[in-house]
């Protein structure tokens, strides 16, 4: 994802808007943005397997909508980003035992996440989708038109996709993946007839595999609000986060990142 006309030349508008609450606040941070000072470094956790969010290169190199997003926090904060990719069913714990300060990675905000960690946000709201050549998933307009012994499907391992398909299909087949290309292989070889996942998602394997003959029309089956997660015992860091989320916001990034990594802006996203 290269030529992305303006948008790295906005950075150093954003650094100037925050980079001075960040050294007015040195002094008085809290644990978390304390730790994140001195070391000179924000350690992003990310999973490192949903295109476009978060995406491991050939080369190594993770990118995304997440990474982006996370590179300009650190970059309001004067230090450097990096990043820790794990599996995501692992994001948040690695969070609460202080192993990264900050996990973005399509995280749906839900009460029983927010009980661990604080959120903030939601930078995106999404829903859940099916990527699948079956048209009759594709276009379910509810979910228990799913609900049915003949719908096989498959789900991230620790994903809400996967707590969705639990609680409100019990009657479907449920196969766990640890990544998304995993259930894309299992669709192809028809050993599942569907891969529930959030929107972006259906549409980056959409675009991902275009002669796979999946089925493009997708259907919004949840509320789904996206979040940045951190620690939940630092109010100042959580004080600093809300007002980045709302300058970056409030200048056109997130529309400038969500037209980069998927073609359109994110209000957009469910016409």
């Amino acid at each position: 994802m290269t030529g992305f006309p303006g948008f790295y030349s906005r950075i150093a508008t954003l650094i100037f808007l925050v980079v001075g609450l960040a050294i007015a606040q040195t002094a008085t941070a809290g644990k978390a943005l304390s730790r994140i000072q001195d070391r000179g470094e924000l350690v992003l956790g990310t999973s490192g397997n949903m295109p476009p969010m978060s995406q491991k290169q050939e080369d190594g190199k993770v990118v995304g909508f997440d990474v982006d997003l996370a590179r300009l926090m650190a970059s309001g904060m004067g230090v450097k980003l990096t990043i820790k990719t794990m599996p995501f069913n692992e994001l948040l714990s690695a969070l609460e035992e202080g192993d990264v300060d900050v996990v973005i990675s399509n995280v749906t905000v839900n009460p029983q996440r927010n009980m661990k960690v604080a959120f903030v946000g939601p930078y995106m709201t999404s829903g859940k989708c099916v990527i699948t050549r079956e048209e009759r998933l594709a276009k379910a307009s509810e979910a228990e038109n799913l609900n049915v012994p003949e719908t096989r499907l498959a789900a991230l391992s620790g994903s809400t996709s996967a707590e969705f398909v639990k609680v409100l299909l019990p009657k479907a087949t449920l196969t766990l993946v640890e990544d998304f290309d995993g259930g894309v292989r299992m669709i192809k070889a028809g050993k599942v007839g569907g891969l529930l996942t959030d929107y972006p998602i259906c549409l980056a394997m959409q675009k991902k595999y275009p002669d796979a003959g999946f089925v493009s029309v997708f259907s919004l089956l949840s509320y789904e609000p996206i979040g940045i997660a951190i620690p939940g015992d630092d109010s100042l860091y959580l004080n600093w986060t809300e007002n980045f989320l709302l300058r970056v916001e409030g200048i056109g990034l997130l529309e400038e990142l969500a037209v980069r990594w998927f073609g359109r802006p994110i209000s957009e996203a469910d016409e």
